[in-house]
């Protein structure tokens, strides 16, 4: 199975956006957990670098003593793209503006024979007209059918790490800042080929099980704080699908990097809540500070 194939189910853990069209069903057994968290800092200013899940089974157990000191103590915290959970409707906007394309072959035709009947079923369960979807570009139409996906998991948005460490830091009266807008992390999907989006919408339709699975791995990775077994989970196969590492990993952990580097320059303390998957093989931003010559030290 291809990297692009494998992806649709790791946007739980990798693209926040994702959330913005999910409604979630409840929990599965909660078990303690110790992701890893690293510091850069230099003489006046702190930054942790925290990999997160953007959604989880609720009860999940992530927090630490030790992430609990770093949070608290933050000044501030970044995450990748900031949703209003509570009212998406902004960033479905900014979904729409990118979705809809005139003259599109119906959605059924961009997907393999074998696939369709999974198609429908997906859009059957999505609760949107059949018809909608032939009029957005593939890219969306995954999107949108991911919610499926997430609610046979049992995800929950509210459940996701940012989703409770922006309630803290807001009861807390600490800004929130953001590395993307919605518009430039969607933006990413929009520019893919049209190739690649329909690999993509295809691997949204794989089978629950081998999707419930592979998910399962890639949790128990992250609960442990096994970079390696991270880096494997989700950059596994870079090289059947360079396009999308290209597009969503490289460019956007480089420009992360770059936002470290530069934020170091003002004094304080923050927290950076990003995607799991970007902090971890040998493309991550830990490893693109590092050869800039900073010192990243691993605290959980």
């Amino acid at each position: 199975m291809s990297l692009m194939k494998r992806f649709g189910r790791r946007l739980a853990a990798f693209g926040a956006i994702a959330a913005t069209a999910c409604a979630f069903a409840p929990a599965v057994e909660a078990k303690p957990a110790s992701p890893a968290l690293w510091k850069v800092a230099d003489a006046d200013t702190t930054i942790y670098l925290f990999g997160t899940i953007h959604l989880l089974p609720p009860g999940t157990k992530w927090r630490s003593p030790t992430f609990d000191k770093a949070a608290a103590g933050s000044d501030t915290l970044v995450v990748e793209t900031d949703i209003d959970e509570s009212d998406p409707s902004a960033t479905l906007g900014e979904l729409f503006k990118l979705a809809i394309s005139p003259g599109l072959p119906p959605l059924a035709e961009r997907v393999a024979p074998e696939k369709r009947a999974a198609l429908v079923t997906a859009i059957q369960k999505s609760g949107v007209p059949a018809a909608a979807f032939d009029k957005m570009e593939t890219w969306a139409a995954a999107f949108l059918l991911l919610a499926g996906q997430f609610k046979d998991l049992g995800l929950d948005s509210g459940s996701g790490v940012e989703s409770v460490l922006k309630k803290q830091f807001v009861d807390g009266g600490k800004p929130i800042g953001q590395l993307e807008t919605n518009a430039e992390q969607l933006g990413f999907f929009d520019t893919l080929s049209e190739g690649a989006q329909r690999d993509f919408l295809e691997g949204v339709l794989d089978d629950a099980a081998a999707t419930k699975d592979e998910f399962g791995q890639m949790l128990r990775a992250w609960s442990k704080g096994d970079i390696a077994g991270v880096a494997k989970s989700f950059n596994a196969d870079v090289g059947e699908a360079p396009e999308l590492m290209d597009a969503l990993i490289a460019r956007r952990n480089a420009n992360w990097a770059k936002w470290v580097k530069s934020r170091l320059d003002q004094p304080g303390t923050v927290m950076m809540a990003v995607g799991a998957g970007h902090l971890a093989g040998d493309k991550s931003v830990v490893k693109l500070l590092e050869k800039q010559g900073l010192k990243v030290t691993r605290i959980q």
